[in-house]
């Protein structure tokens, strides 16, 4: 029986989870800072924020064998992070234990392993050390790495004045081609454009037919398809499936997805951070009723609604449109409508709507991503697959369709455009 190249046996990782009041006002504030002497004294310090257990992952045992390519999908949280920062060592597992038969390349987030006091080219030089190369195999490489990064114009520059996509190019270039026996790569790859996008999955591509083993984790369920041959599908840190890429995606596409047209949240479990929590999401129609499934020929409406904690950030809502392959239909960002465009928003309670035209998506399934962030790309809140929806095709004469009959070709979106017809001769 072949030997596997990576084995996780029963691995946990546990934190711990402080809970304390929240969102007190300063006067509040002061007031238990005033008071504190005073209760010290008499015996009475306060009470203890609760401490809770958290397991990002629990138990989780599969092998991997050499050659293979494995994406590890799932939704945010599901524990696909921490697993890999285990499995290449960044952190430790509570319990638990991986056995490592290869040289370890990871690619995790941006810049992984970059100084950025450090020129490209001694960060190439610097990360093919640490990986064990020695200097004349990194020299045989160097120049298809920075071909490849397309940053030839910039190897000798310091990394911290790169673009985040030029230290996306550059690490996932050394990644790939310093020729470990394990890569793992995390989400890093949608901060690249994409025409890099598809040289980098090429790449993949390549490095598994020479026997390499990958590691892929993703929220493009059609490049992990065309990537991978096997899938693991992680929820609230435990192996939902593990099998055919085919299968496992099928099911995480329609697994825990909410279908009701709206999703709220308690002010305990709202994604977010100390600046903005989402509060609820929901999908309207033109006359403001909540569904989940809408003609081809009415309009749809994305209502956002977060709390401001914090003054002073400059915030964008962001919608992202996937379809049932996880392939981006189109993304929509409030900074050209909004009144707030490049302003600070005071503290408080915001709104949103993102309204999609009739006559614009084509039928099929359509999965809504929603984000905060503040420019350039500073994320505060987030939640993937937050919502789903089904577009539905009634035939309508008056439609997109007219007076076709026939089964509408596949496409990404389905606009009636304005059409001049006049007879010239």
């Amino acid at each position: 029986m072949e030997k596997p190249i990576i084995e996780i046996l029963g691995i946990s990782k546990k934190y711990r989870i402080k809970h304390s009041e929240r969102y007190l006002a300063l006067r509040d504030k002061l007031g238990g800072y005033i008071a504190r002497p005073f209760n010290i004294l008499k015996g009475n310090k306060g009470a203890n924020p609760s401490v809770e257990d958290f397991y990002a992952l629990k138990d989780v045992s599969f092998n991997i064998k050499k050659g293979e390519i494995v994406g590890i999908i799932g939704r945010n949280g599901a524990g696909k992070t921490t697993l890999l920062k285990i499995i290449s060592r960044i952190t430790f597992p509570t319990s638990g234990k991986v056995n490592l038969y290869g040289r370890v390349a990871s690619l995790l987030e941006v810049g992984t392993g970059f100084h950025p006091e450090l020129t490209g080219r001694e960060n190439v030089y610097f990360n093919g050390s640490i990986l064990g190369m020695k200097k004349k195999e990194i020299d045989k490489k160097f120049d298809e790495i920075v071909a490849f990064a397309e940053v030839e114009r910039f190897i000798d520059t310091p990394v911290k004045r790169y673009s985040s996509g030029m230290q996306v190019r550059l690490a996932f270039a050394v990644a790939a081609h310093l020729e470990p026996e394990i890569l793992l790569i995390d989400e890093v790859l949608s901060v690249g454009d994409i025409a890099f996008q598809k040289k980098s999955l090429g790449k993949m591509e390549n490095v598994a037919s020479e026997g390499r083993t990958v590691l892929f984790v993703s929220h493009n369920m059609g490049a992990v398809q065309r990537l991978c041959n096997r899938a693991v599908l992680l929820s609230n840190g435990r192996v939902a499936e593990d099998g055919d890429v085919n299968e496992v995606t099928n099911k995480y596409m329609s697994f825990g997805l909410n279908k009701a047209g709206e999703r709220t949240w308690t002010e305990e479990n709202a994604p977010g951070d100390d600046v903005v929590r989402l509060k609820h999401v929901r999908l309207l129609d033109g006359e403001n009723n909540v569904k989940d499934e809408f003609s081809i020929n009415e309009p749809v409406s994305v209502e956002v609604e977060y709390r401001v904690l914090k003054d002073g950030f400059p915030l964008n809502t962001m919608c992202y449109f996937i379809d049932e392959m996880g392939m981006t239909k189109f993304i929509s960002i409030d900074n050209l409508d909004s009144p707030w465009k490049d302003t600070s928003r005071p503290s408080g309670l915001y709104r949103c709507v993102c309204r999609v035209p009739r006559d614009l998506l084509n039928e099929g399934t359509i999965r809504i991503h929603v984000l905060v962030i503040t420019s350039p790309y500073n994320l505060h809140a987030a939640d993937h697959d937050v919502l789903t929806f089904k577009v539905t095709d009634d035939m309508d004469t008056k439609g997109v369709r007219g007076n076709y009959p026939r089964e509408w070709p596949q496409s990404v979106v389905r606009p009636r455009l304005h059409w001049d017809v006049e007879r010239i001769s």
